[in-house]
């Protein structure tokens, strides 16, 4: 596959910056024809929350961020886009195209 015209890195957003306490809990790359992921696991079961309620909630948010940023790229209602979006994640999680493999490196 021939390299991509596009930015290999997204670049840190001015609020993340500046806030010397930000914590990274996500990120996500295609590499080698897969999804990579890495995974902040254990940030909030150590400050007592539940995980994976509080990963449901940054899932939400960030699908919220992609259907706003799709609005204003591509035109459209952010209802509607985030439909479009919700869709999909339903239809890979009940028939998922890839399995999801790799290790875990707990830290």
């Amino acid at each position: 596959m021939p390299p991509l015209d596009l930015p290999y890195a997204l670049p840190i957003p001015p609020d993340v910056a500046q806030d010397p306490r930000h914590v990274q809990m996500l990120s996500a790359w295609l590499a080698n024809g897969s999804l990579v992921c890495g995974l902040n696991i254990g940030f909030w079961q150590a400050q007592g929350m539940d995980e994976a309620a509080c990963f449901g909630v940054l899932l939400a948010d960030t699908i919220r961020h992609i259907a706003d940023a799709l609005a204003q790229e591509e035109g459209g209602a952010p209802t509607a886009i985030r439909a479009r979006v919700l869709a999909a994640l339903q239809d890979e999680l009940a028939r998922p195209t890839s399995d999801a493999s790799g290790g875990f490196a707990g830290g």
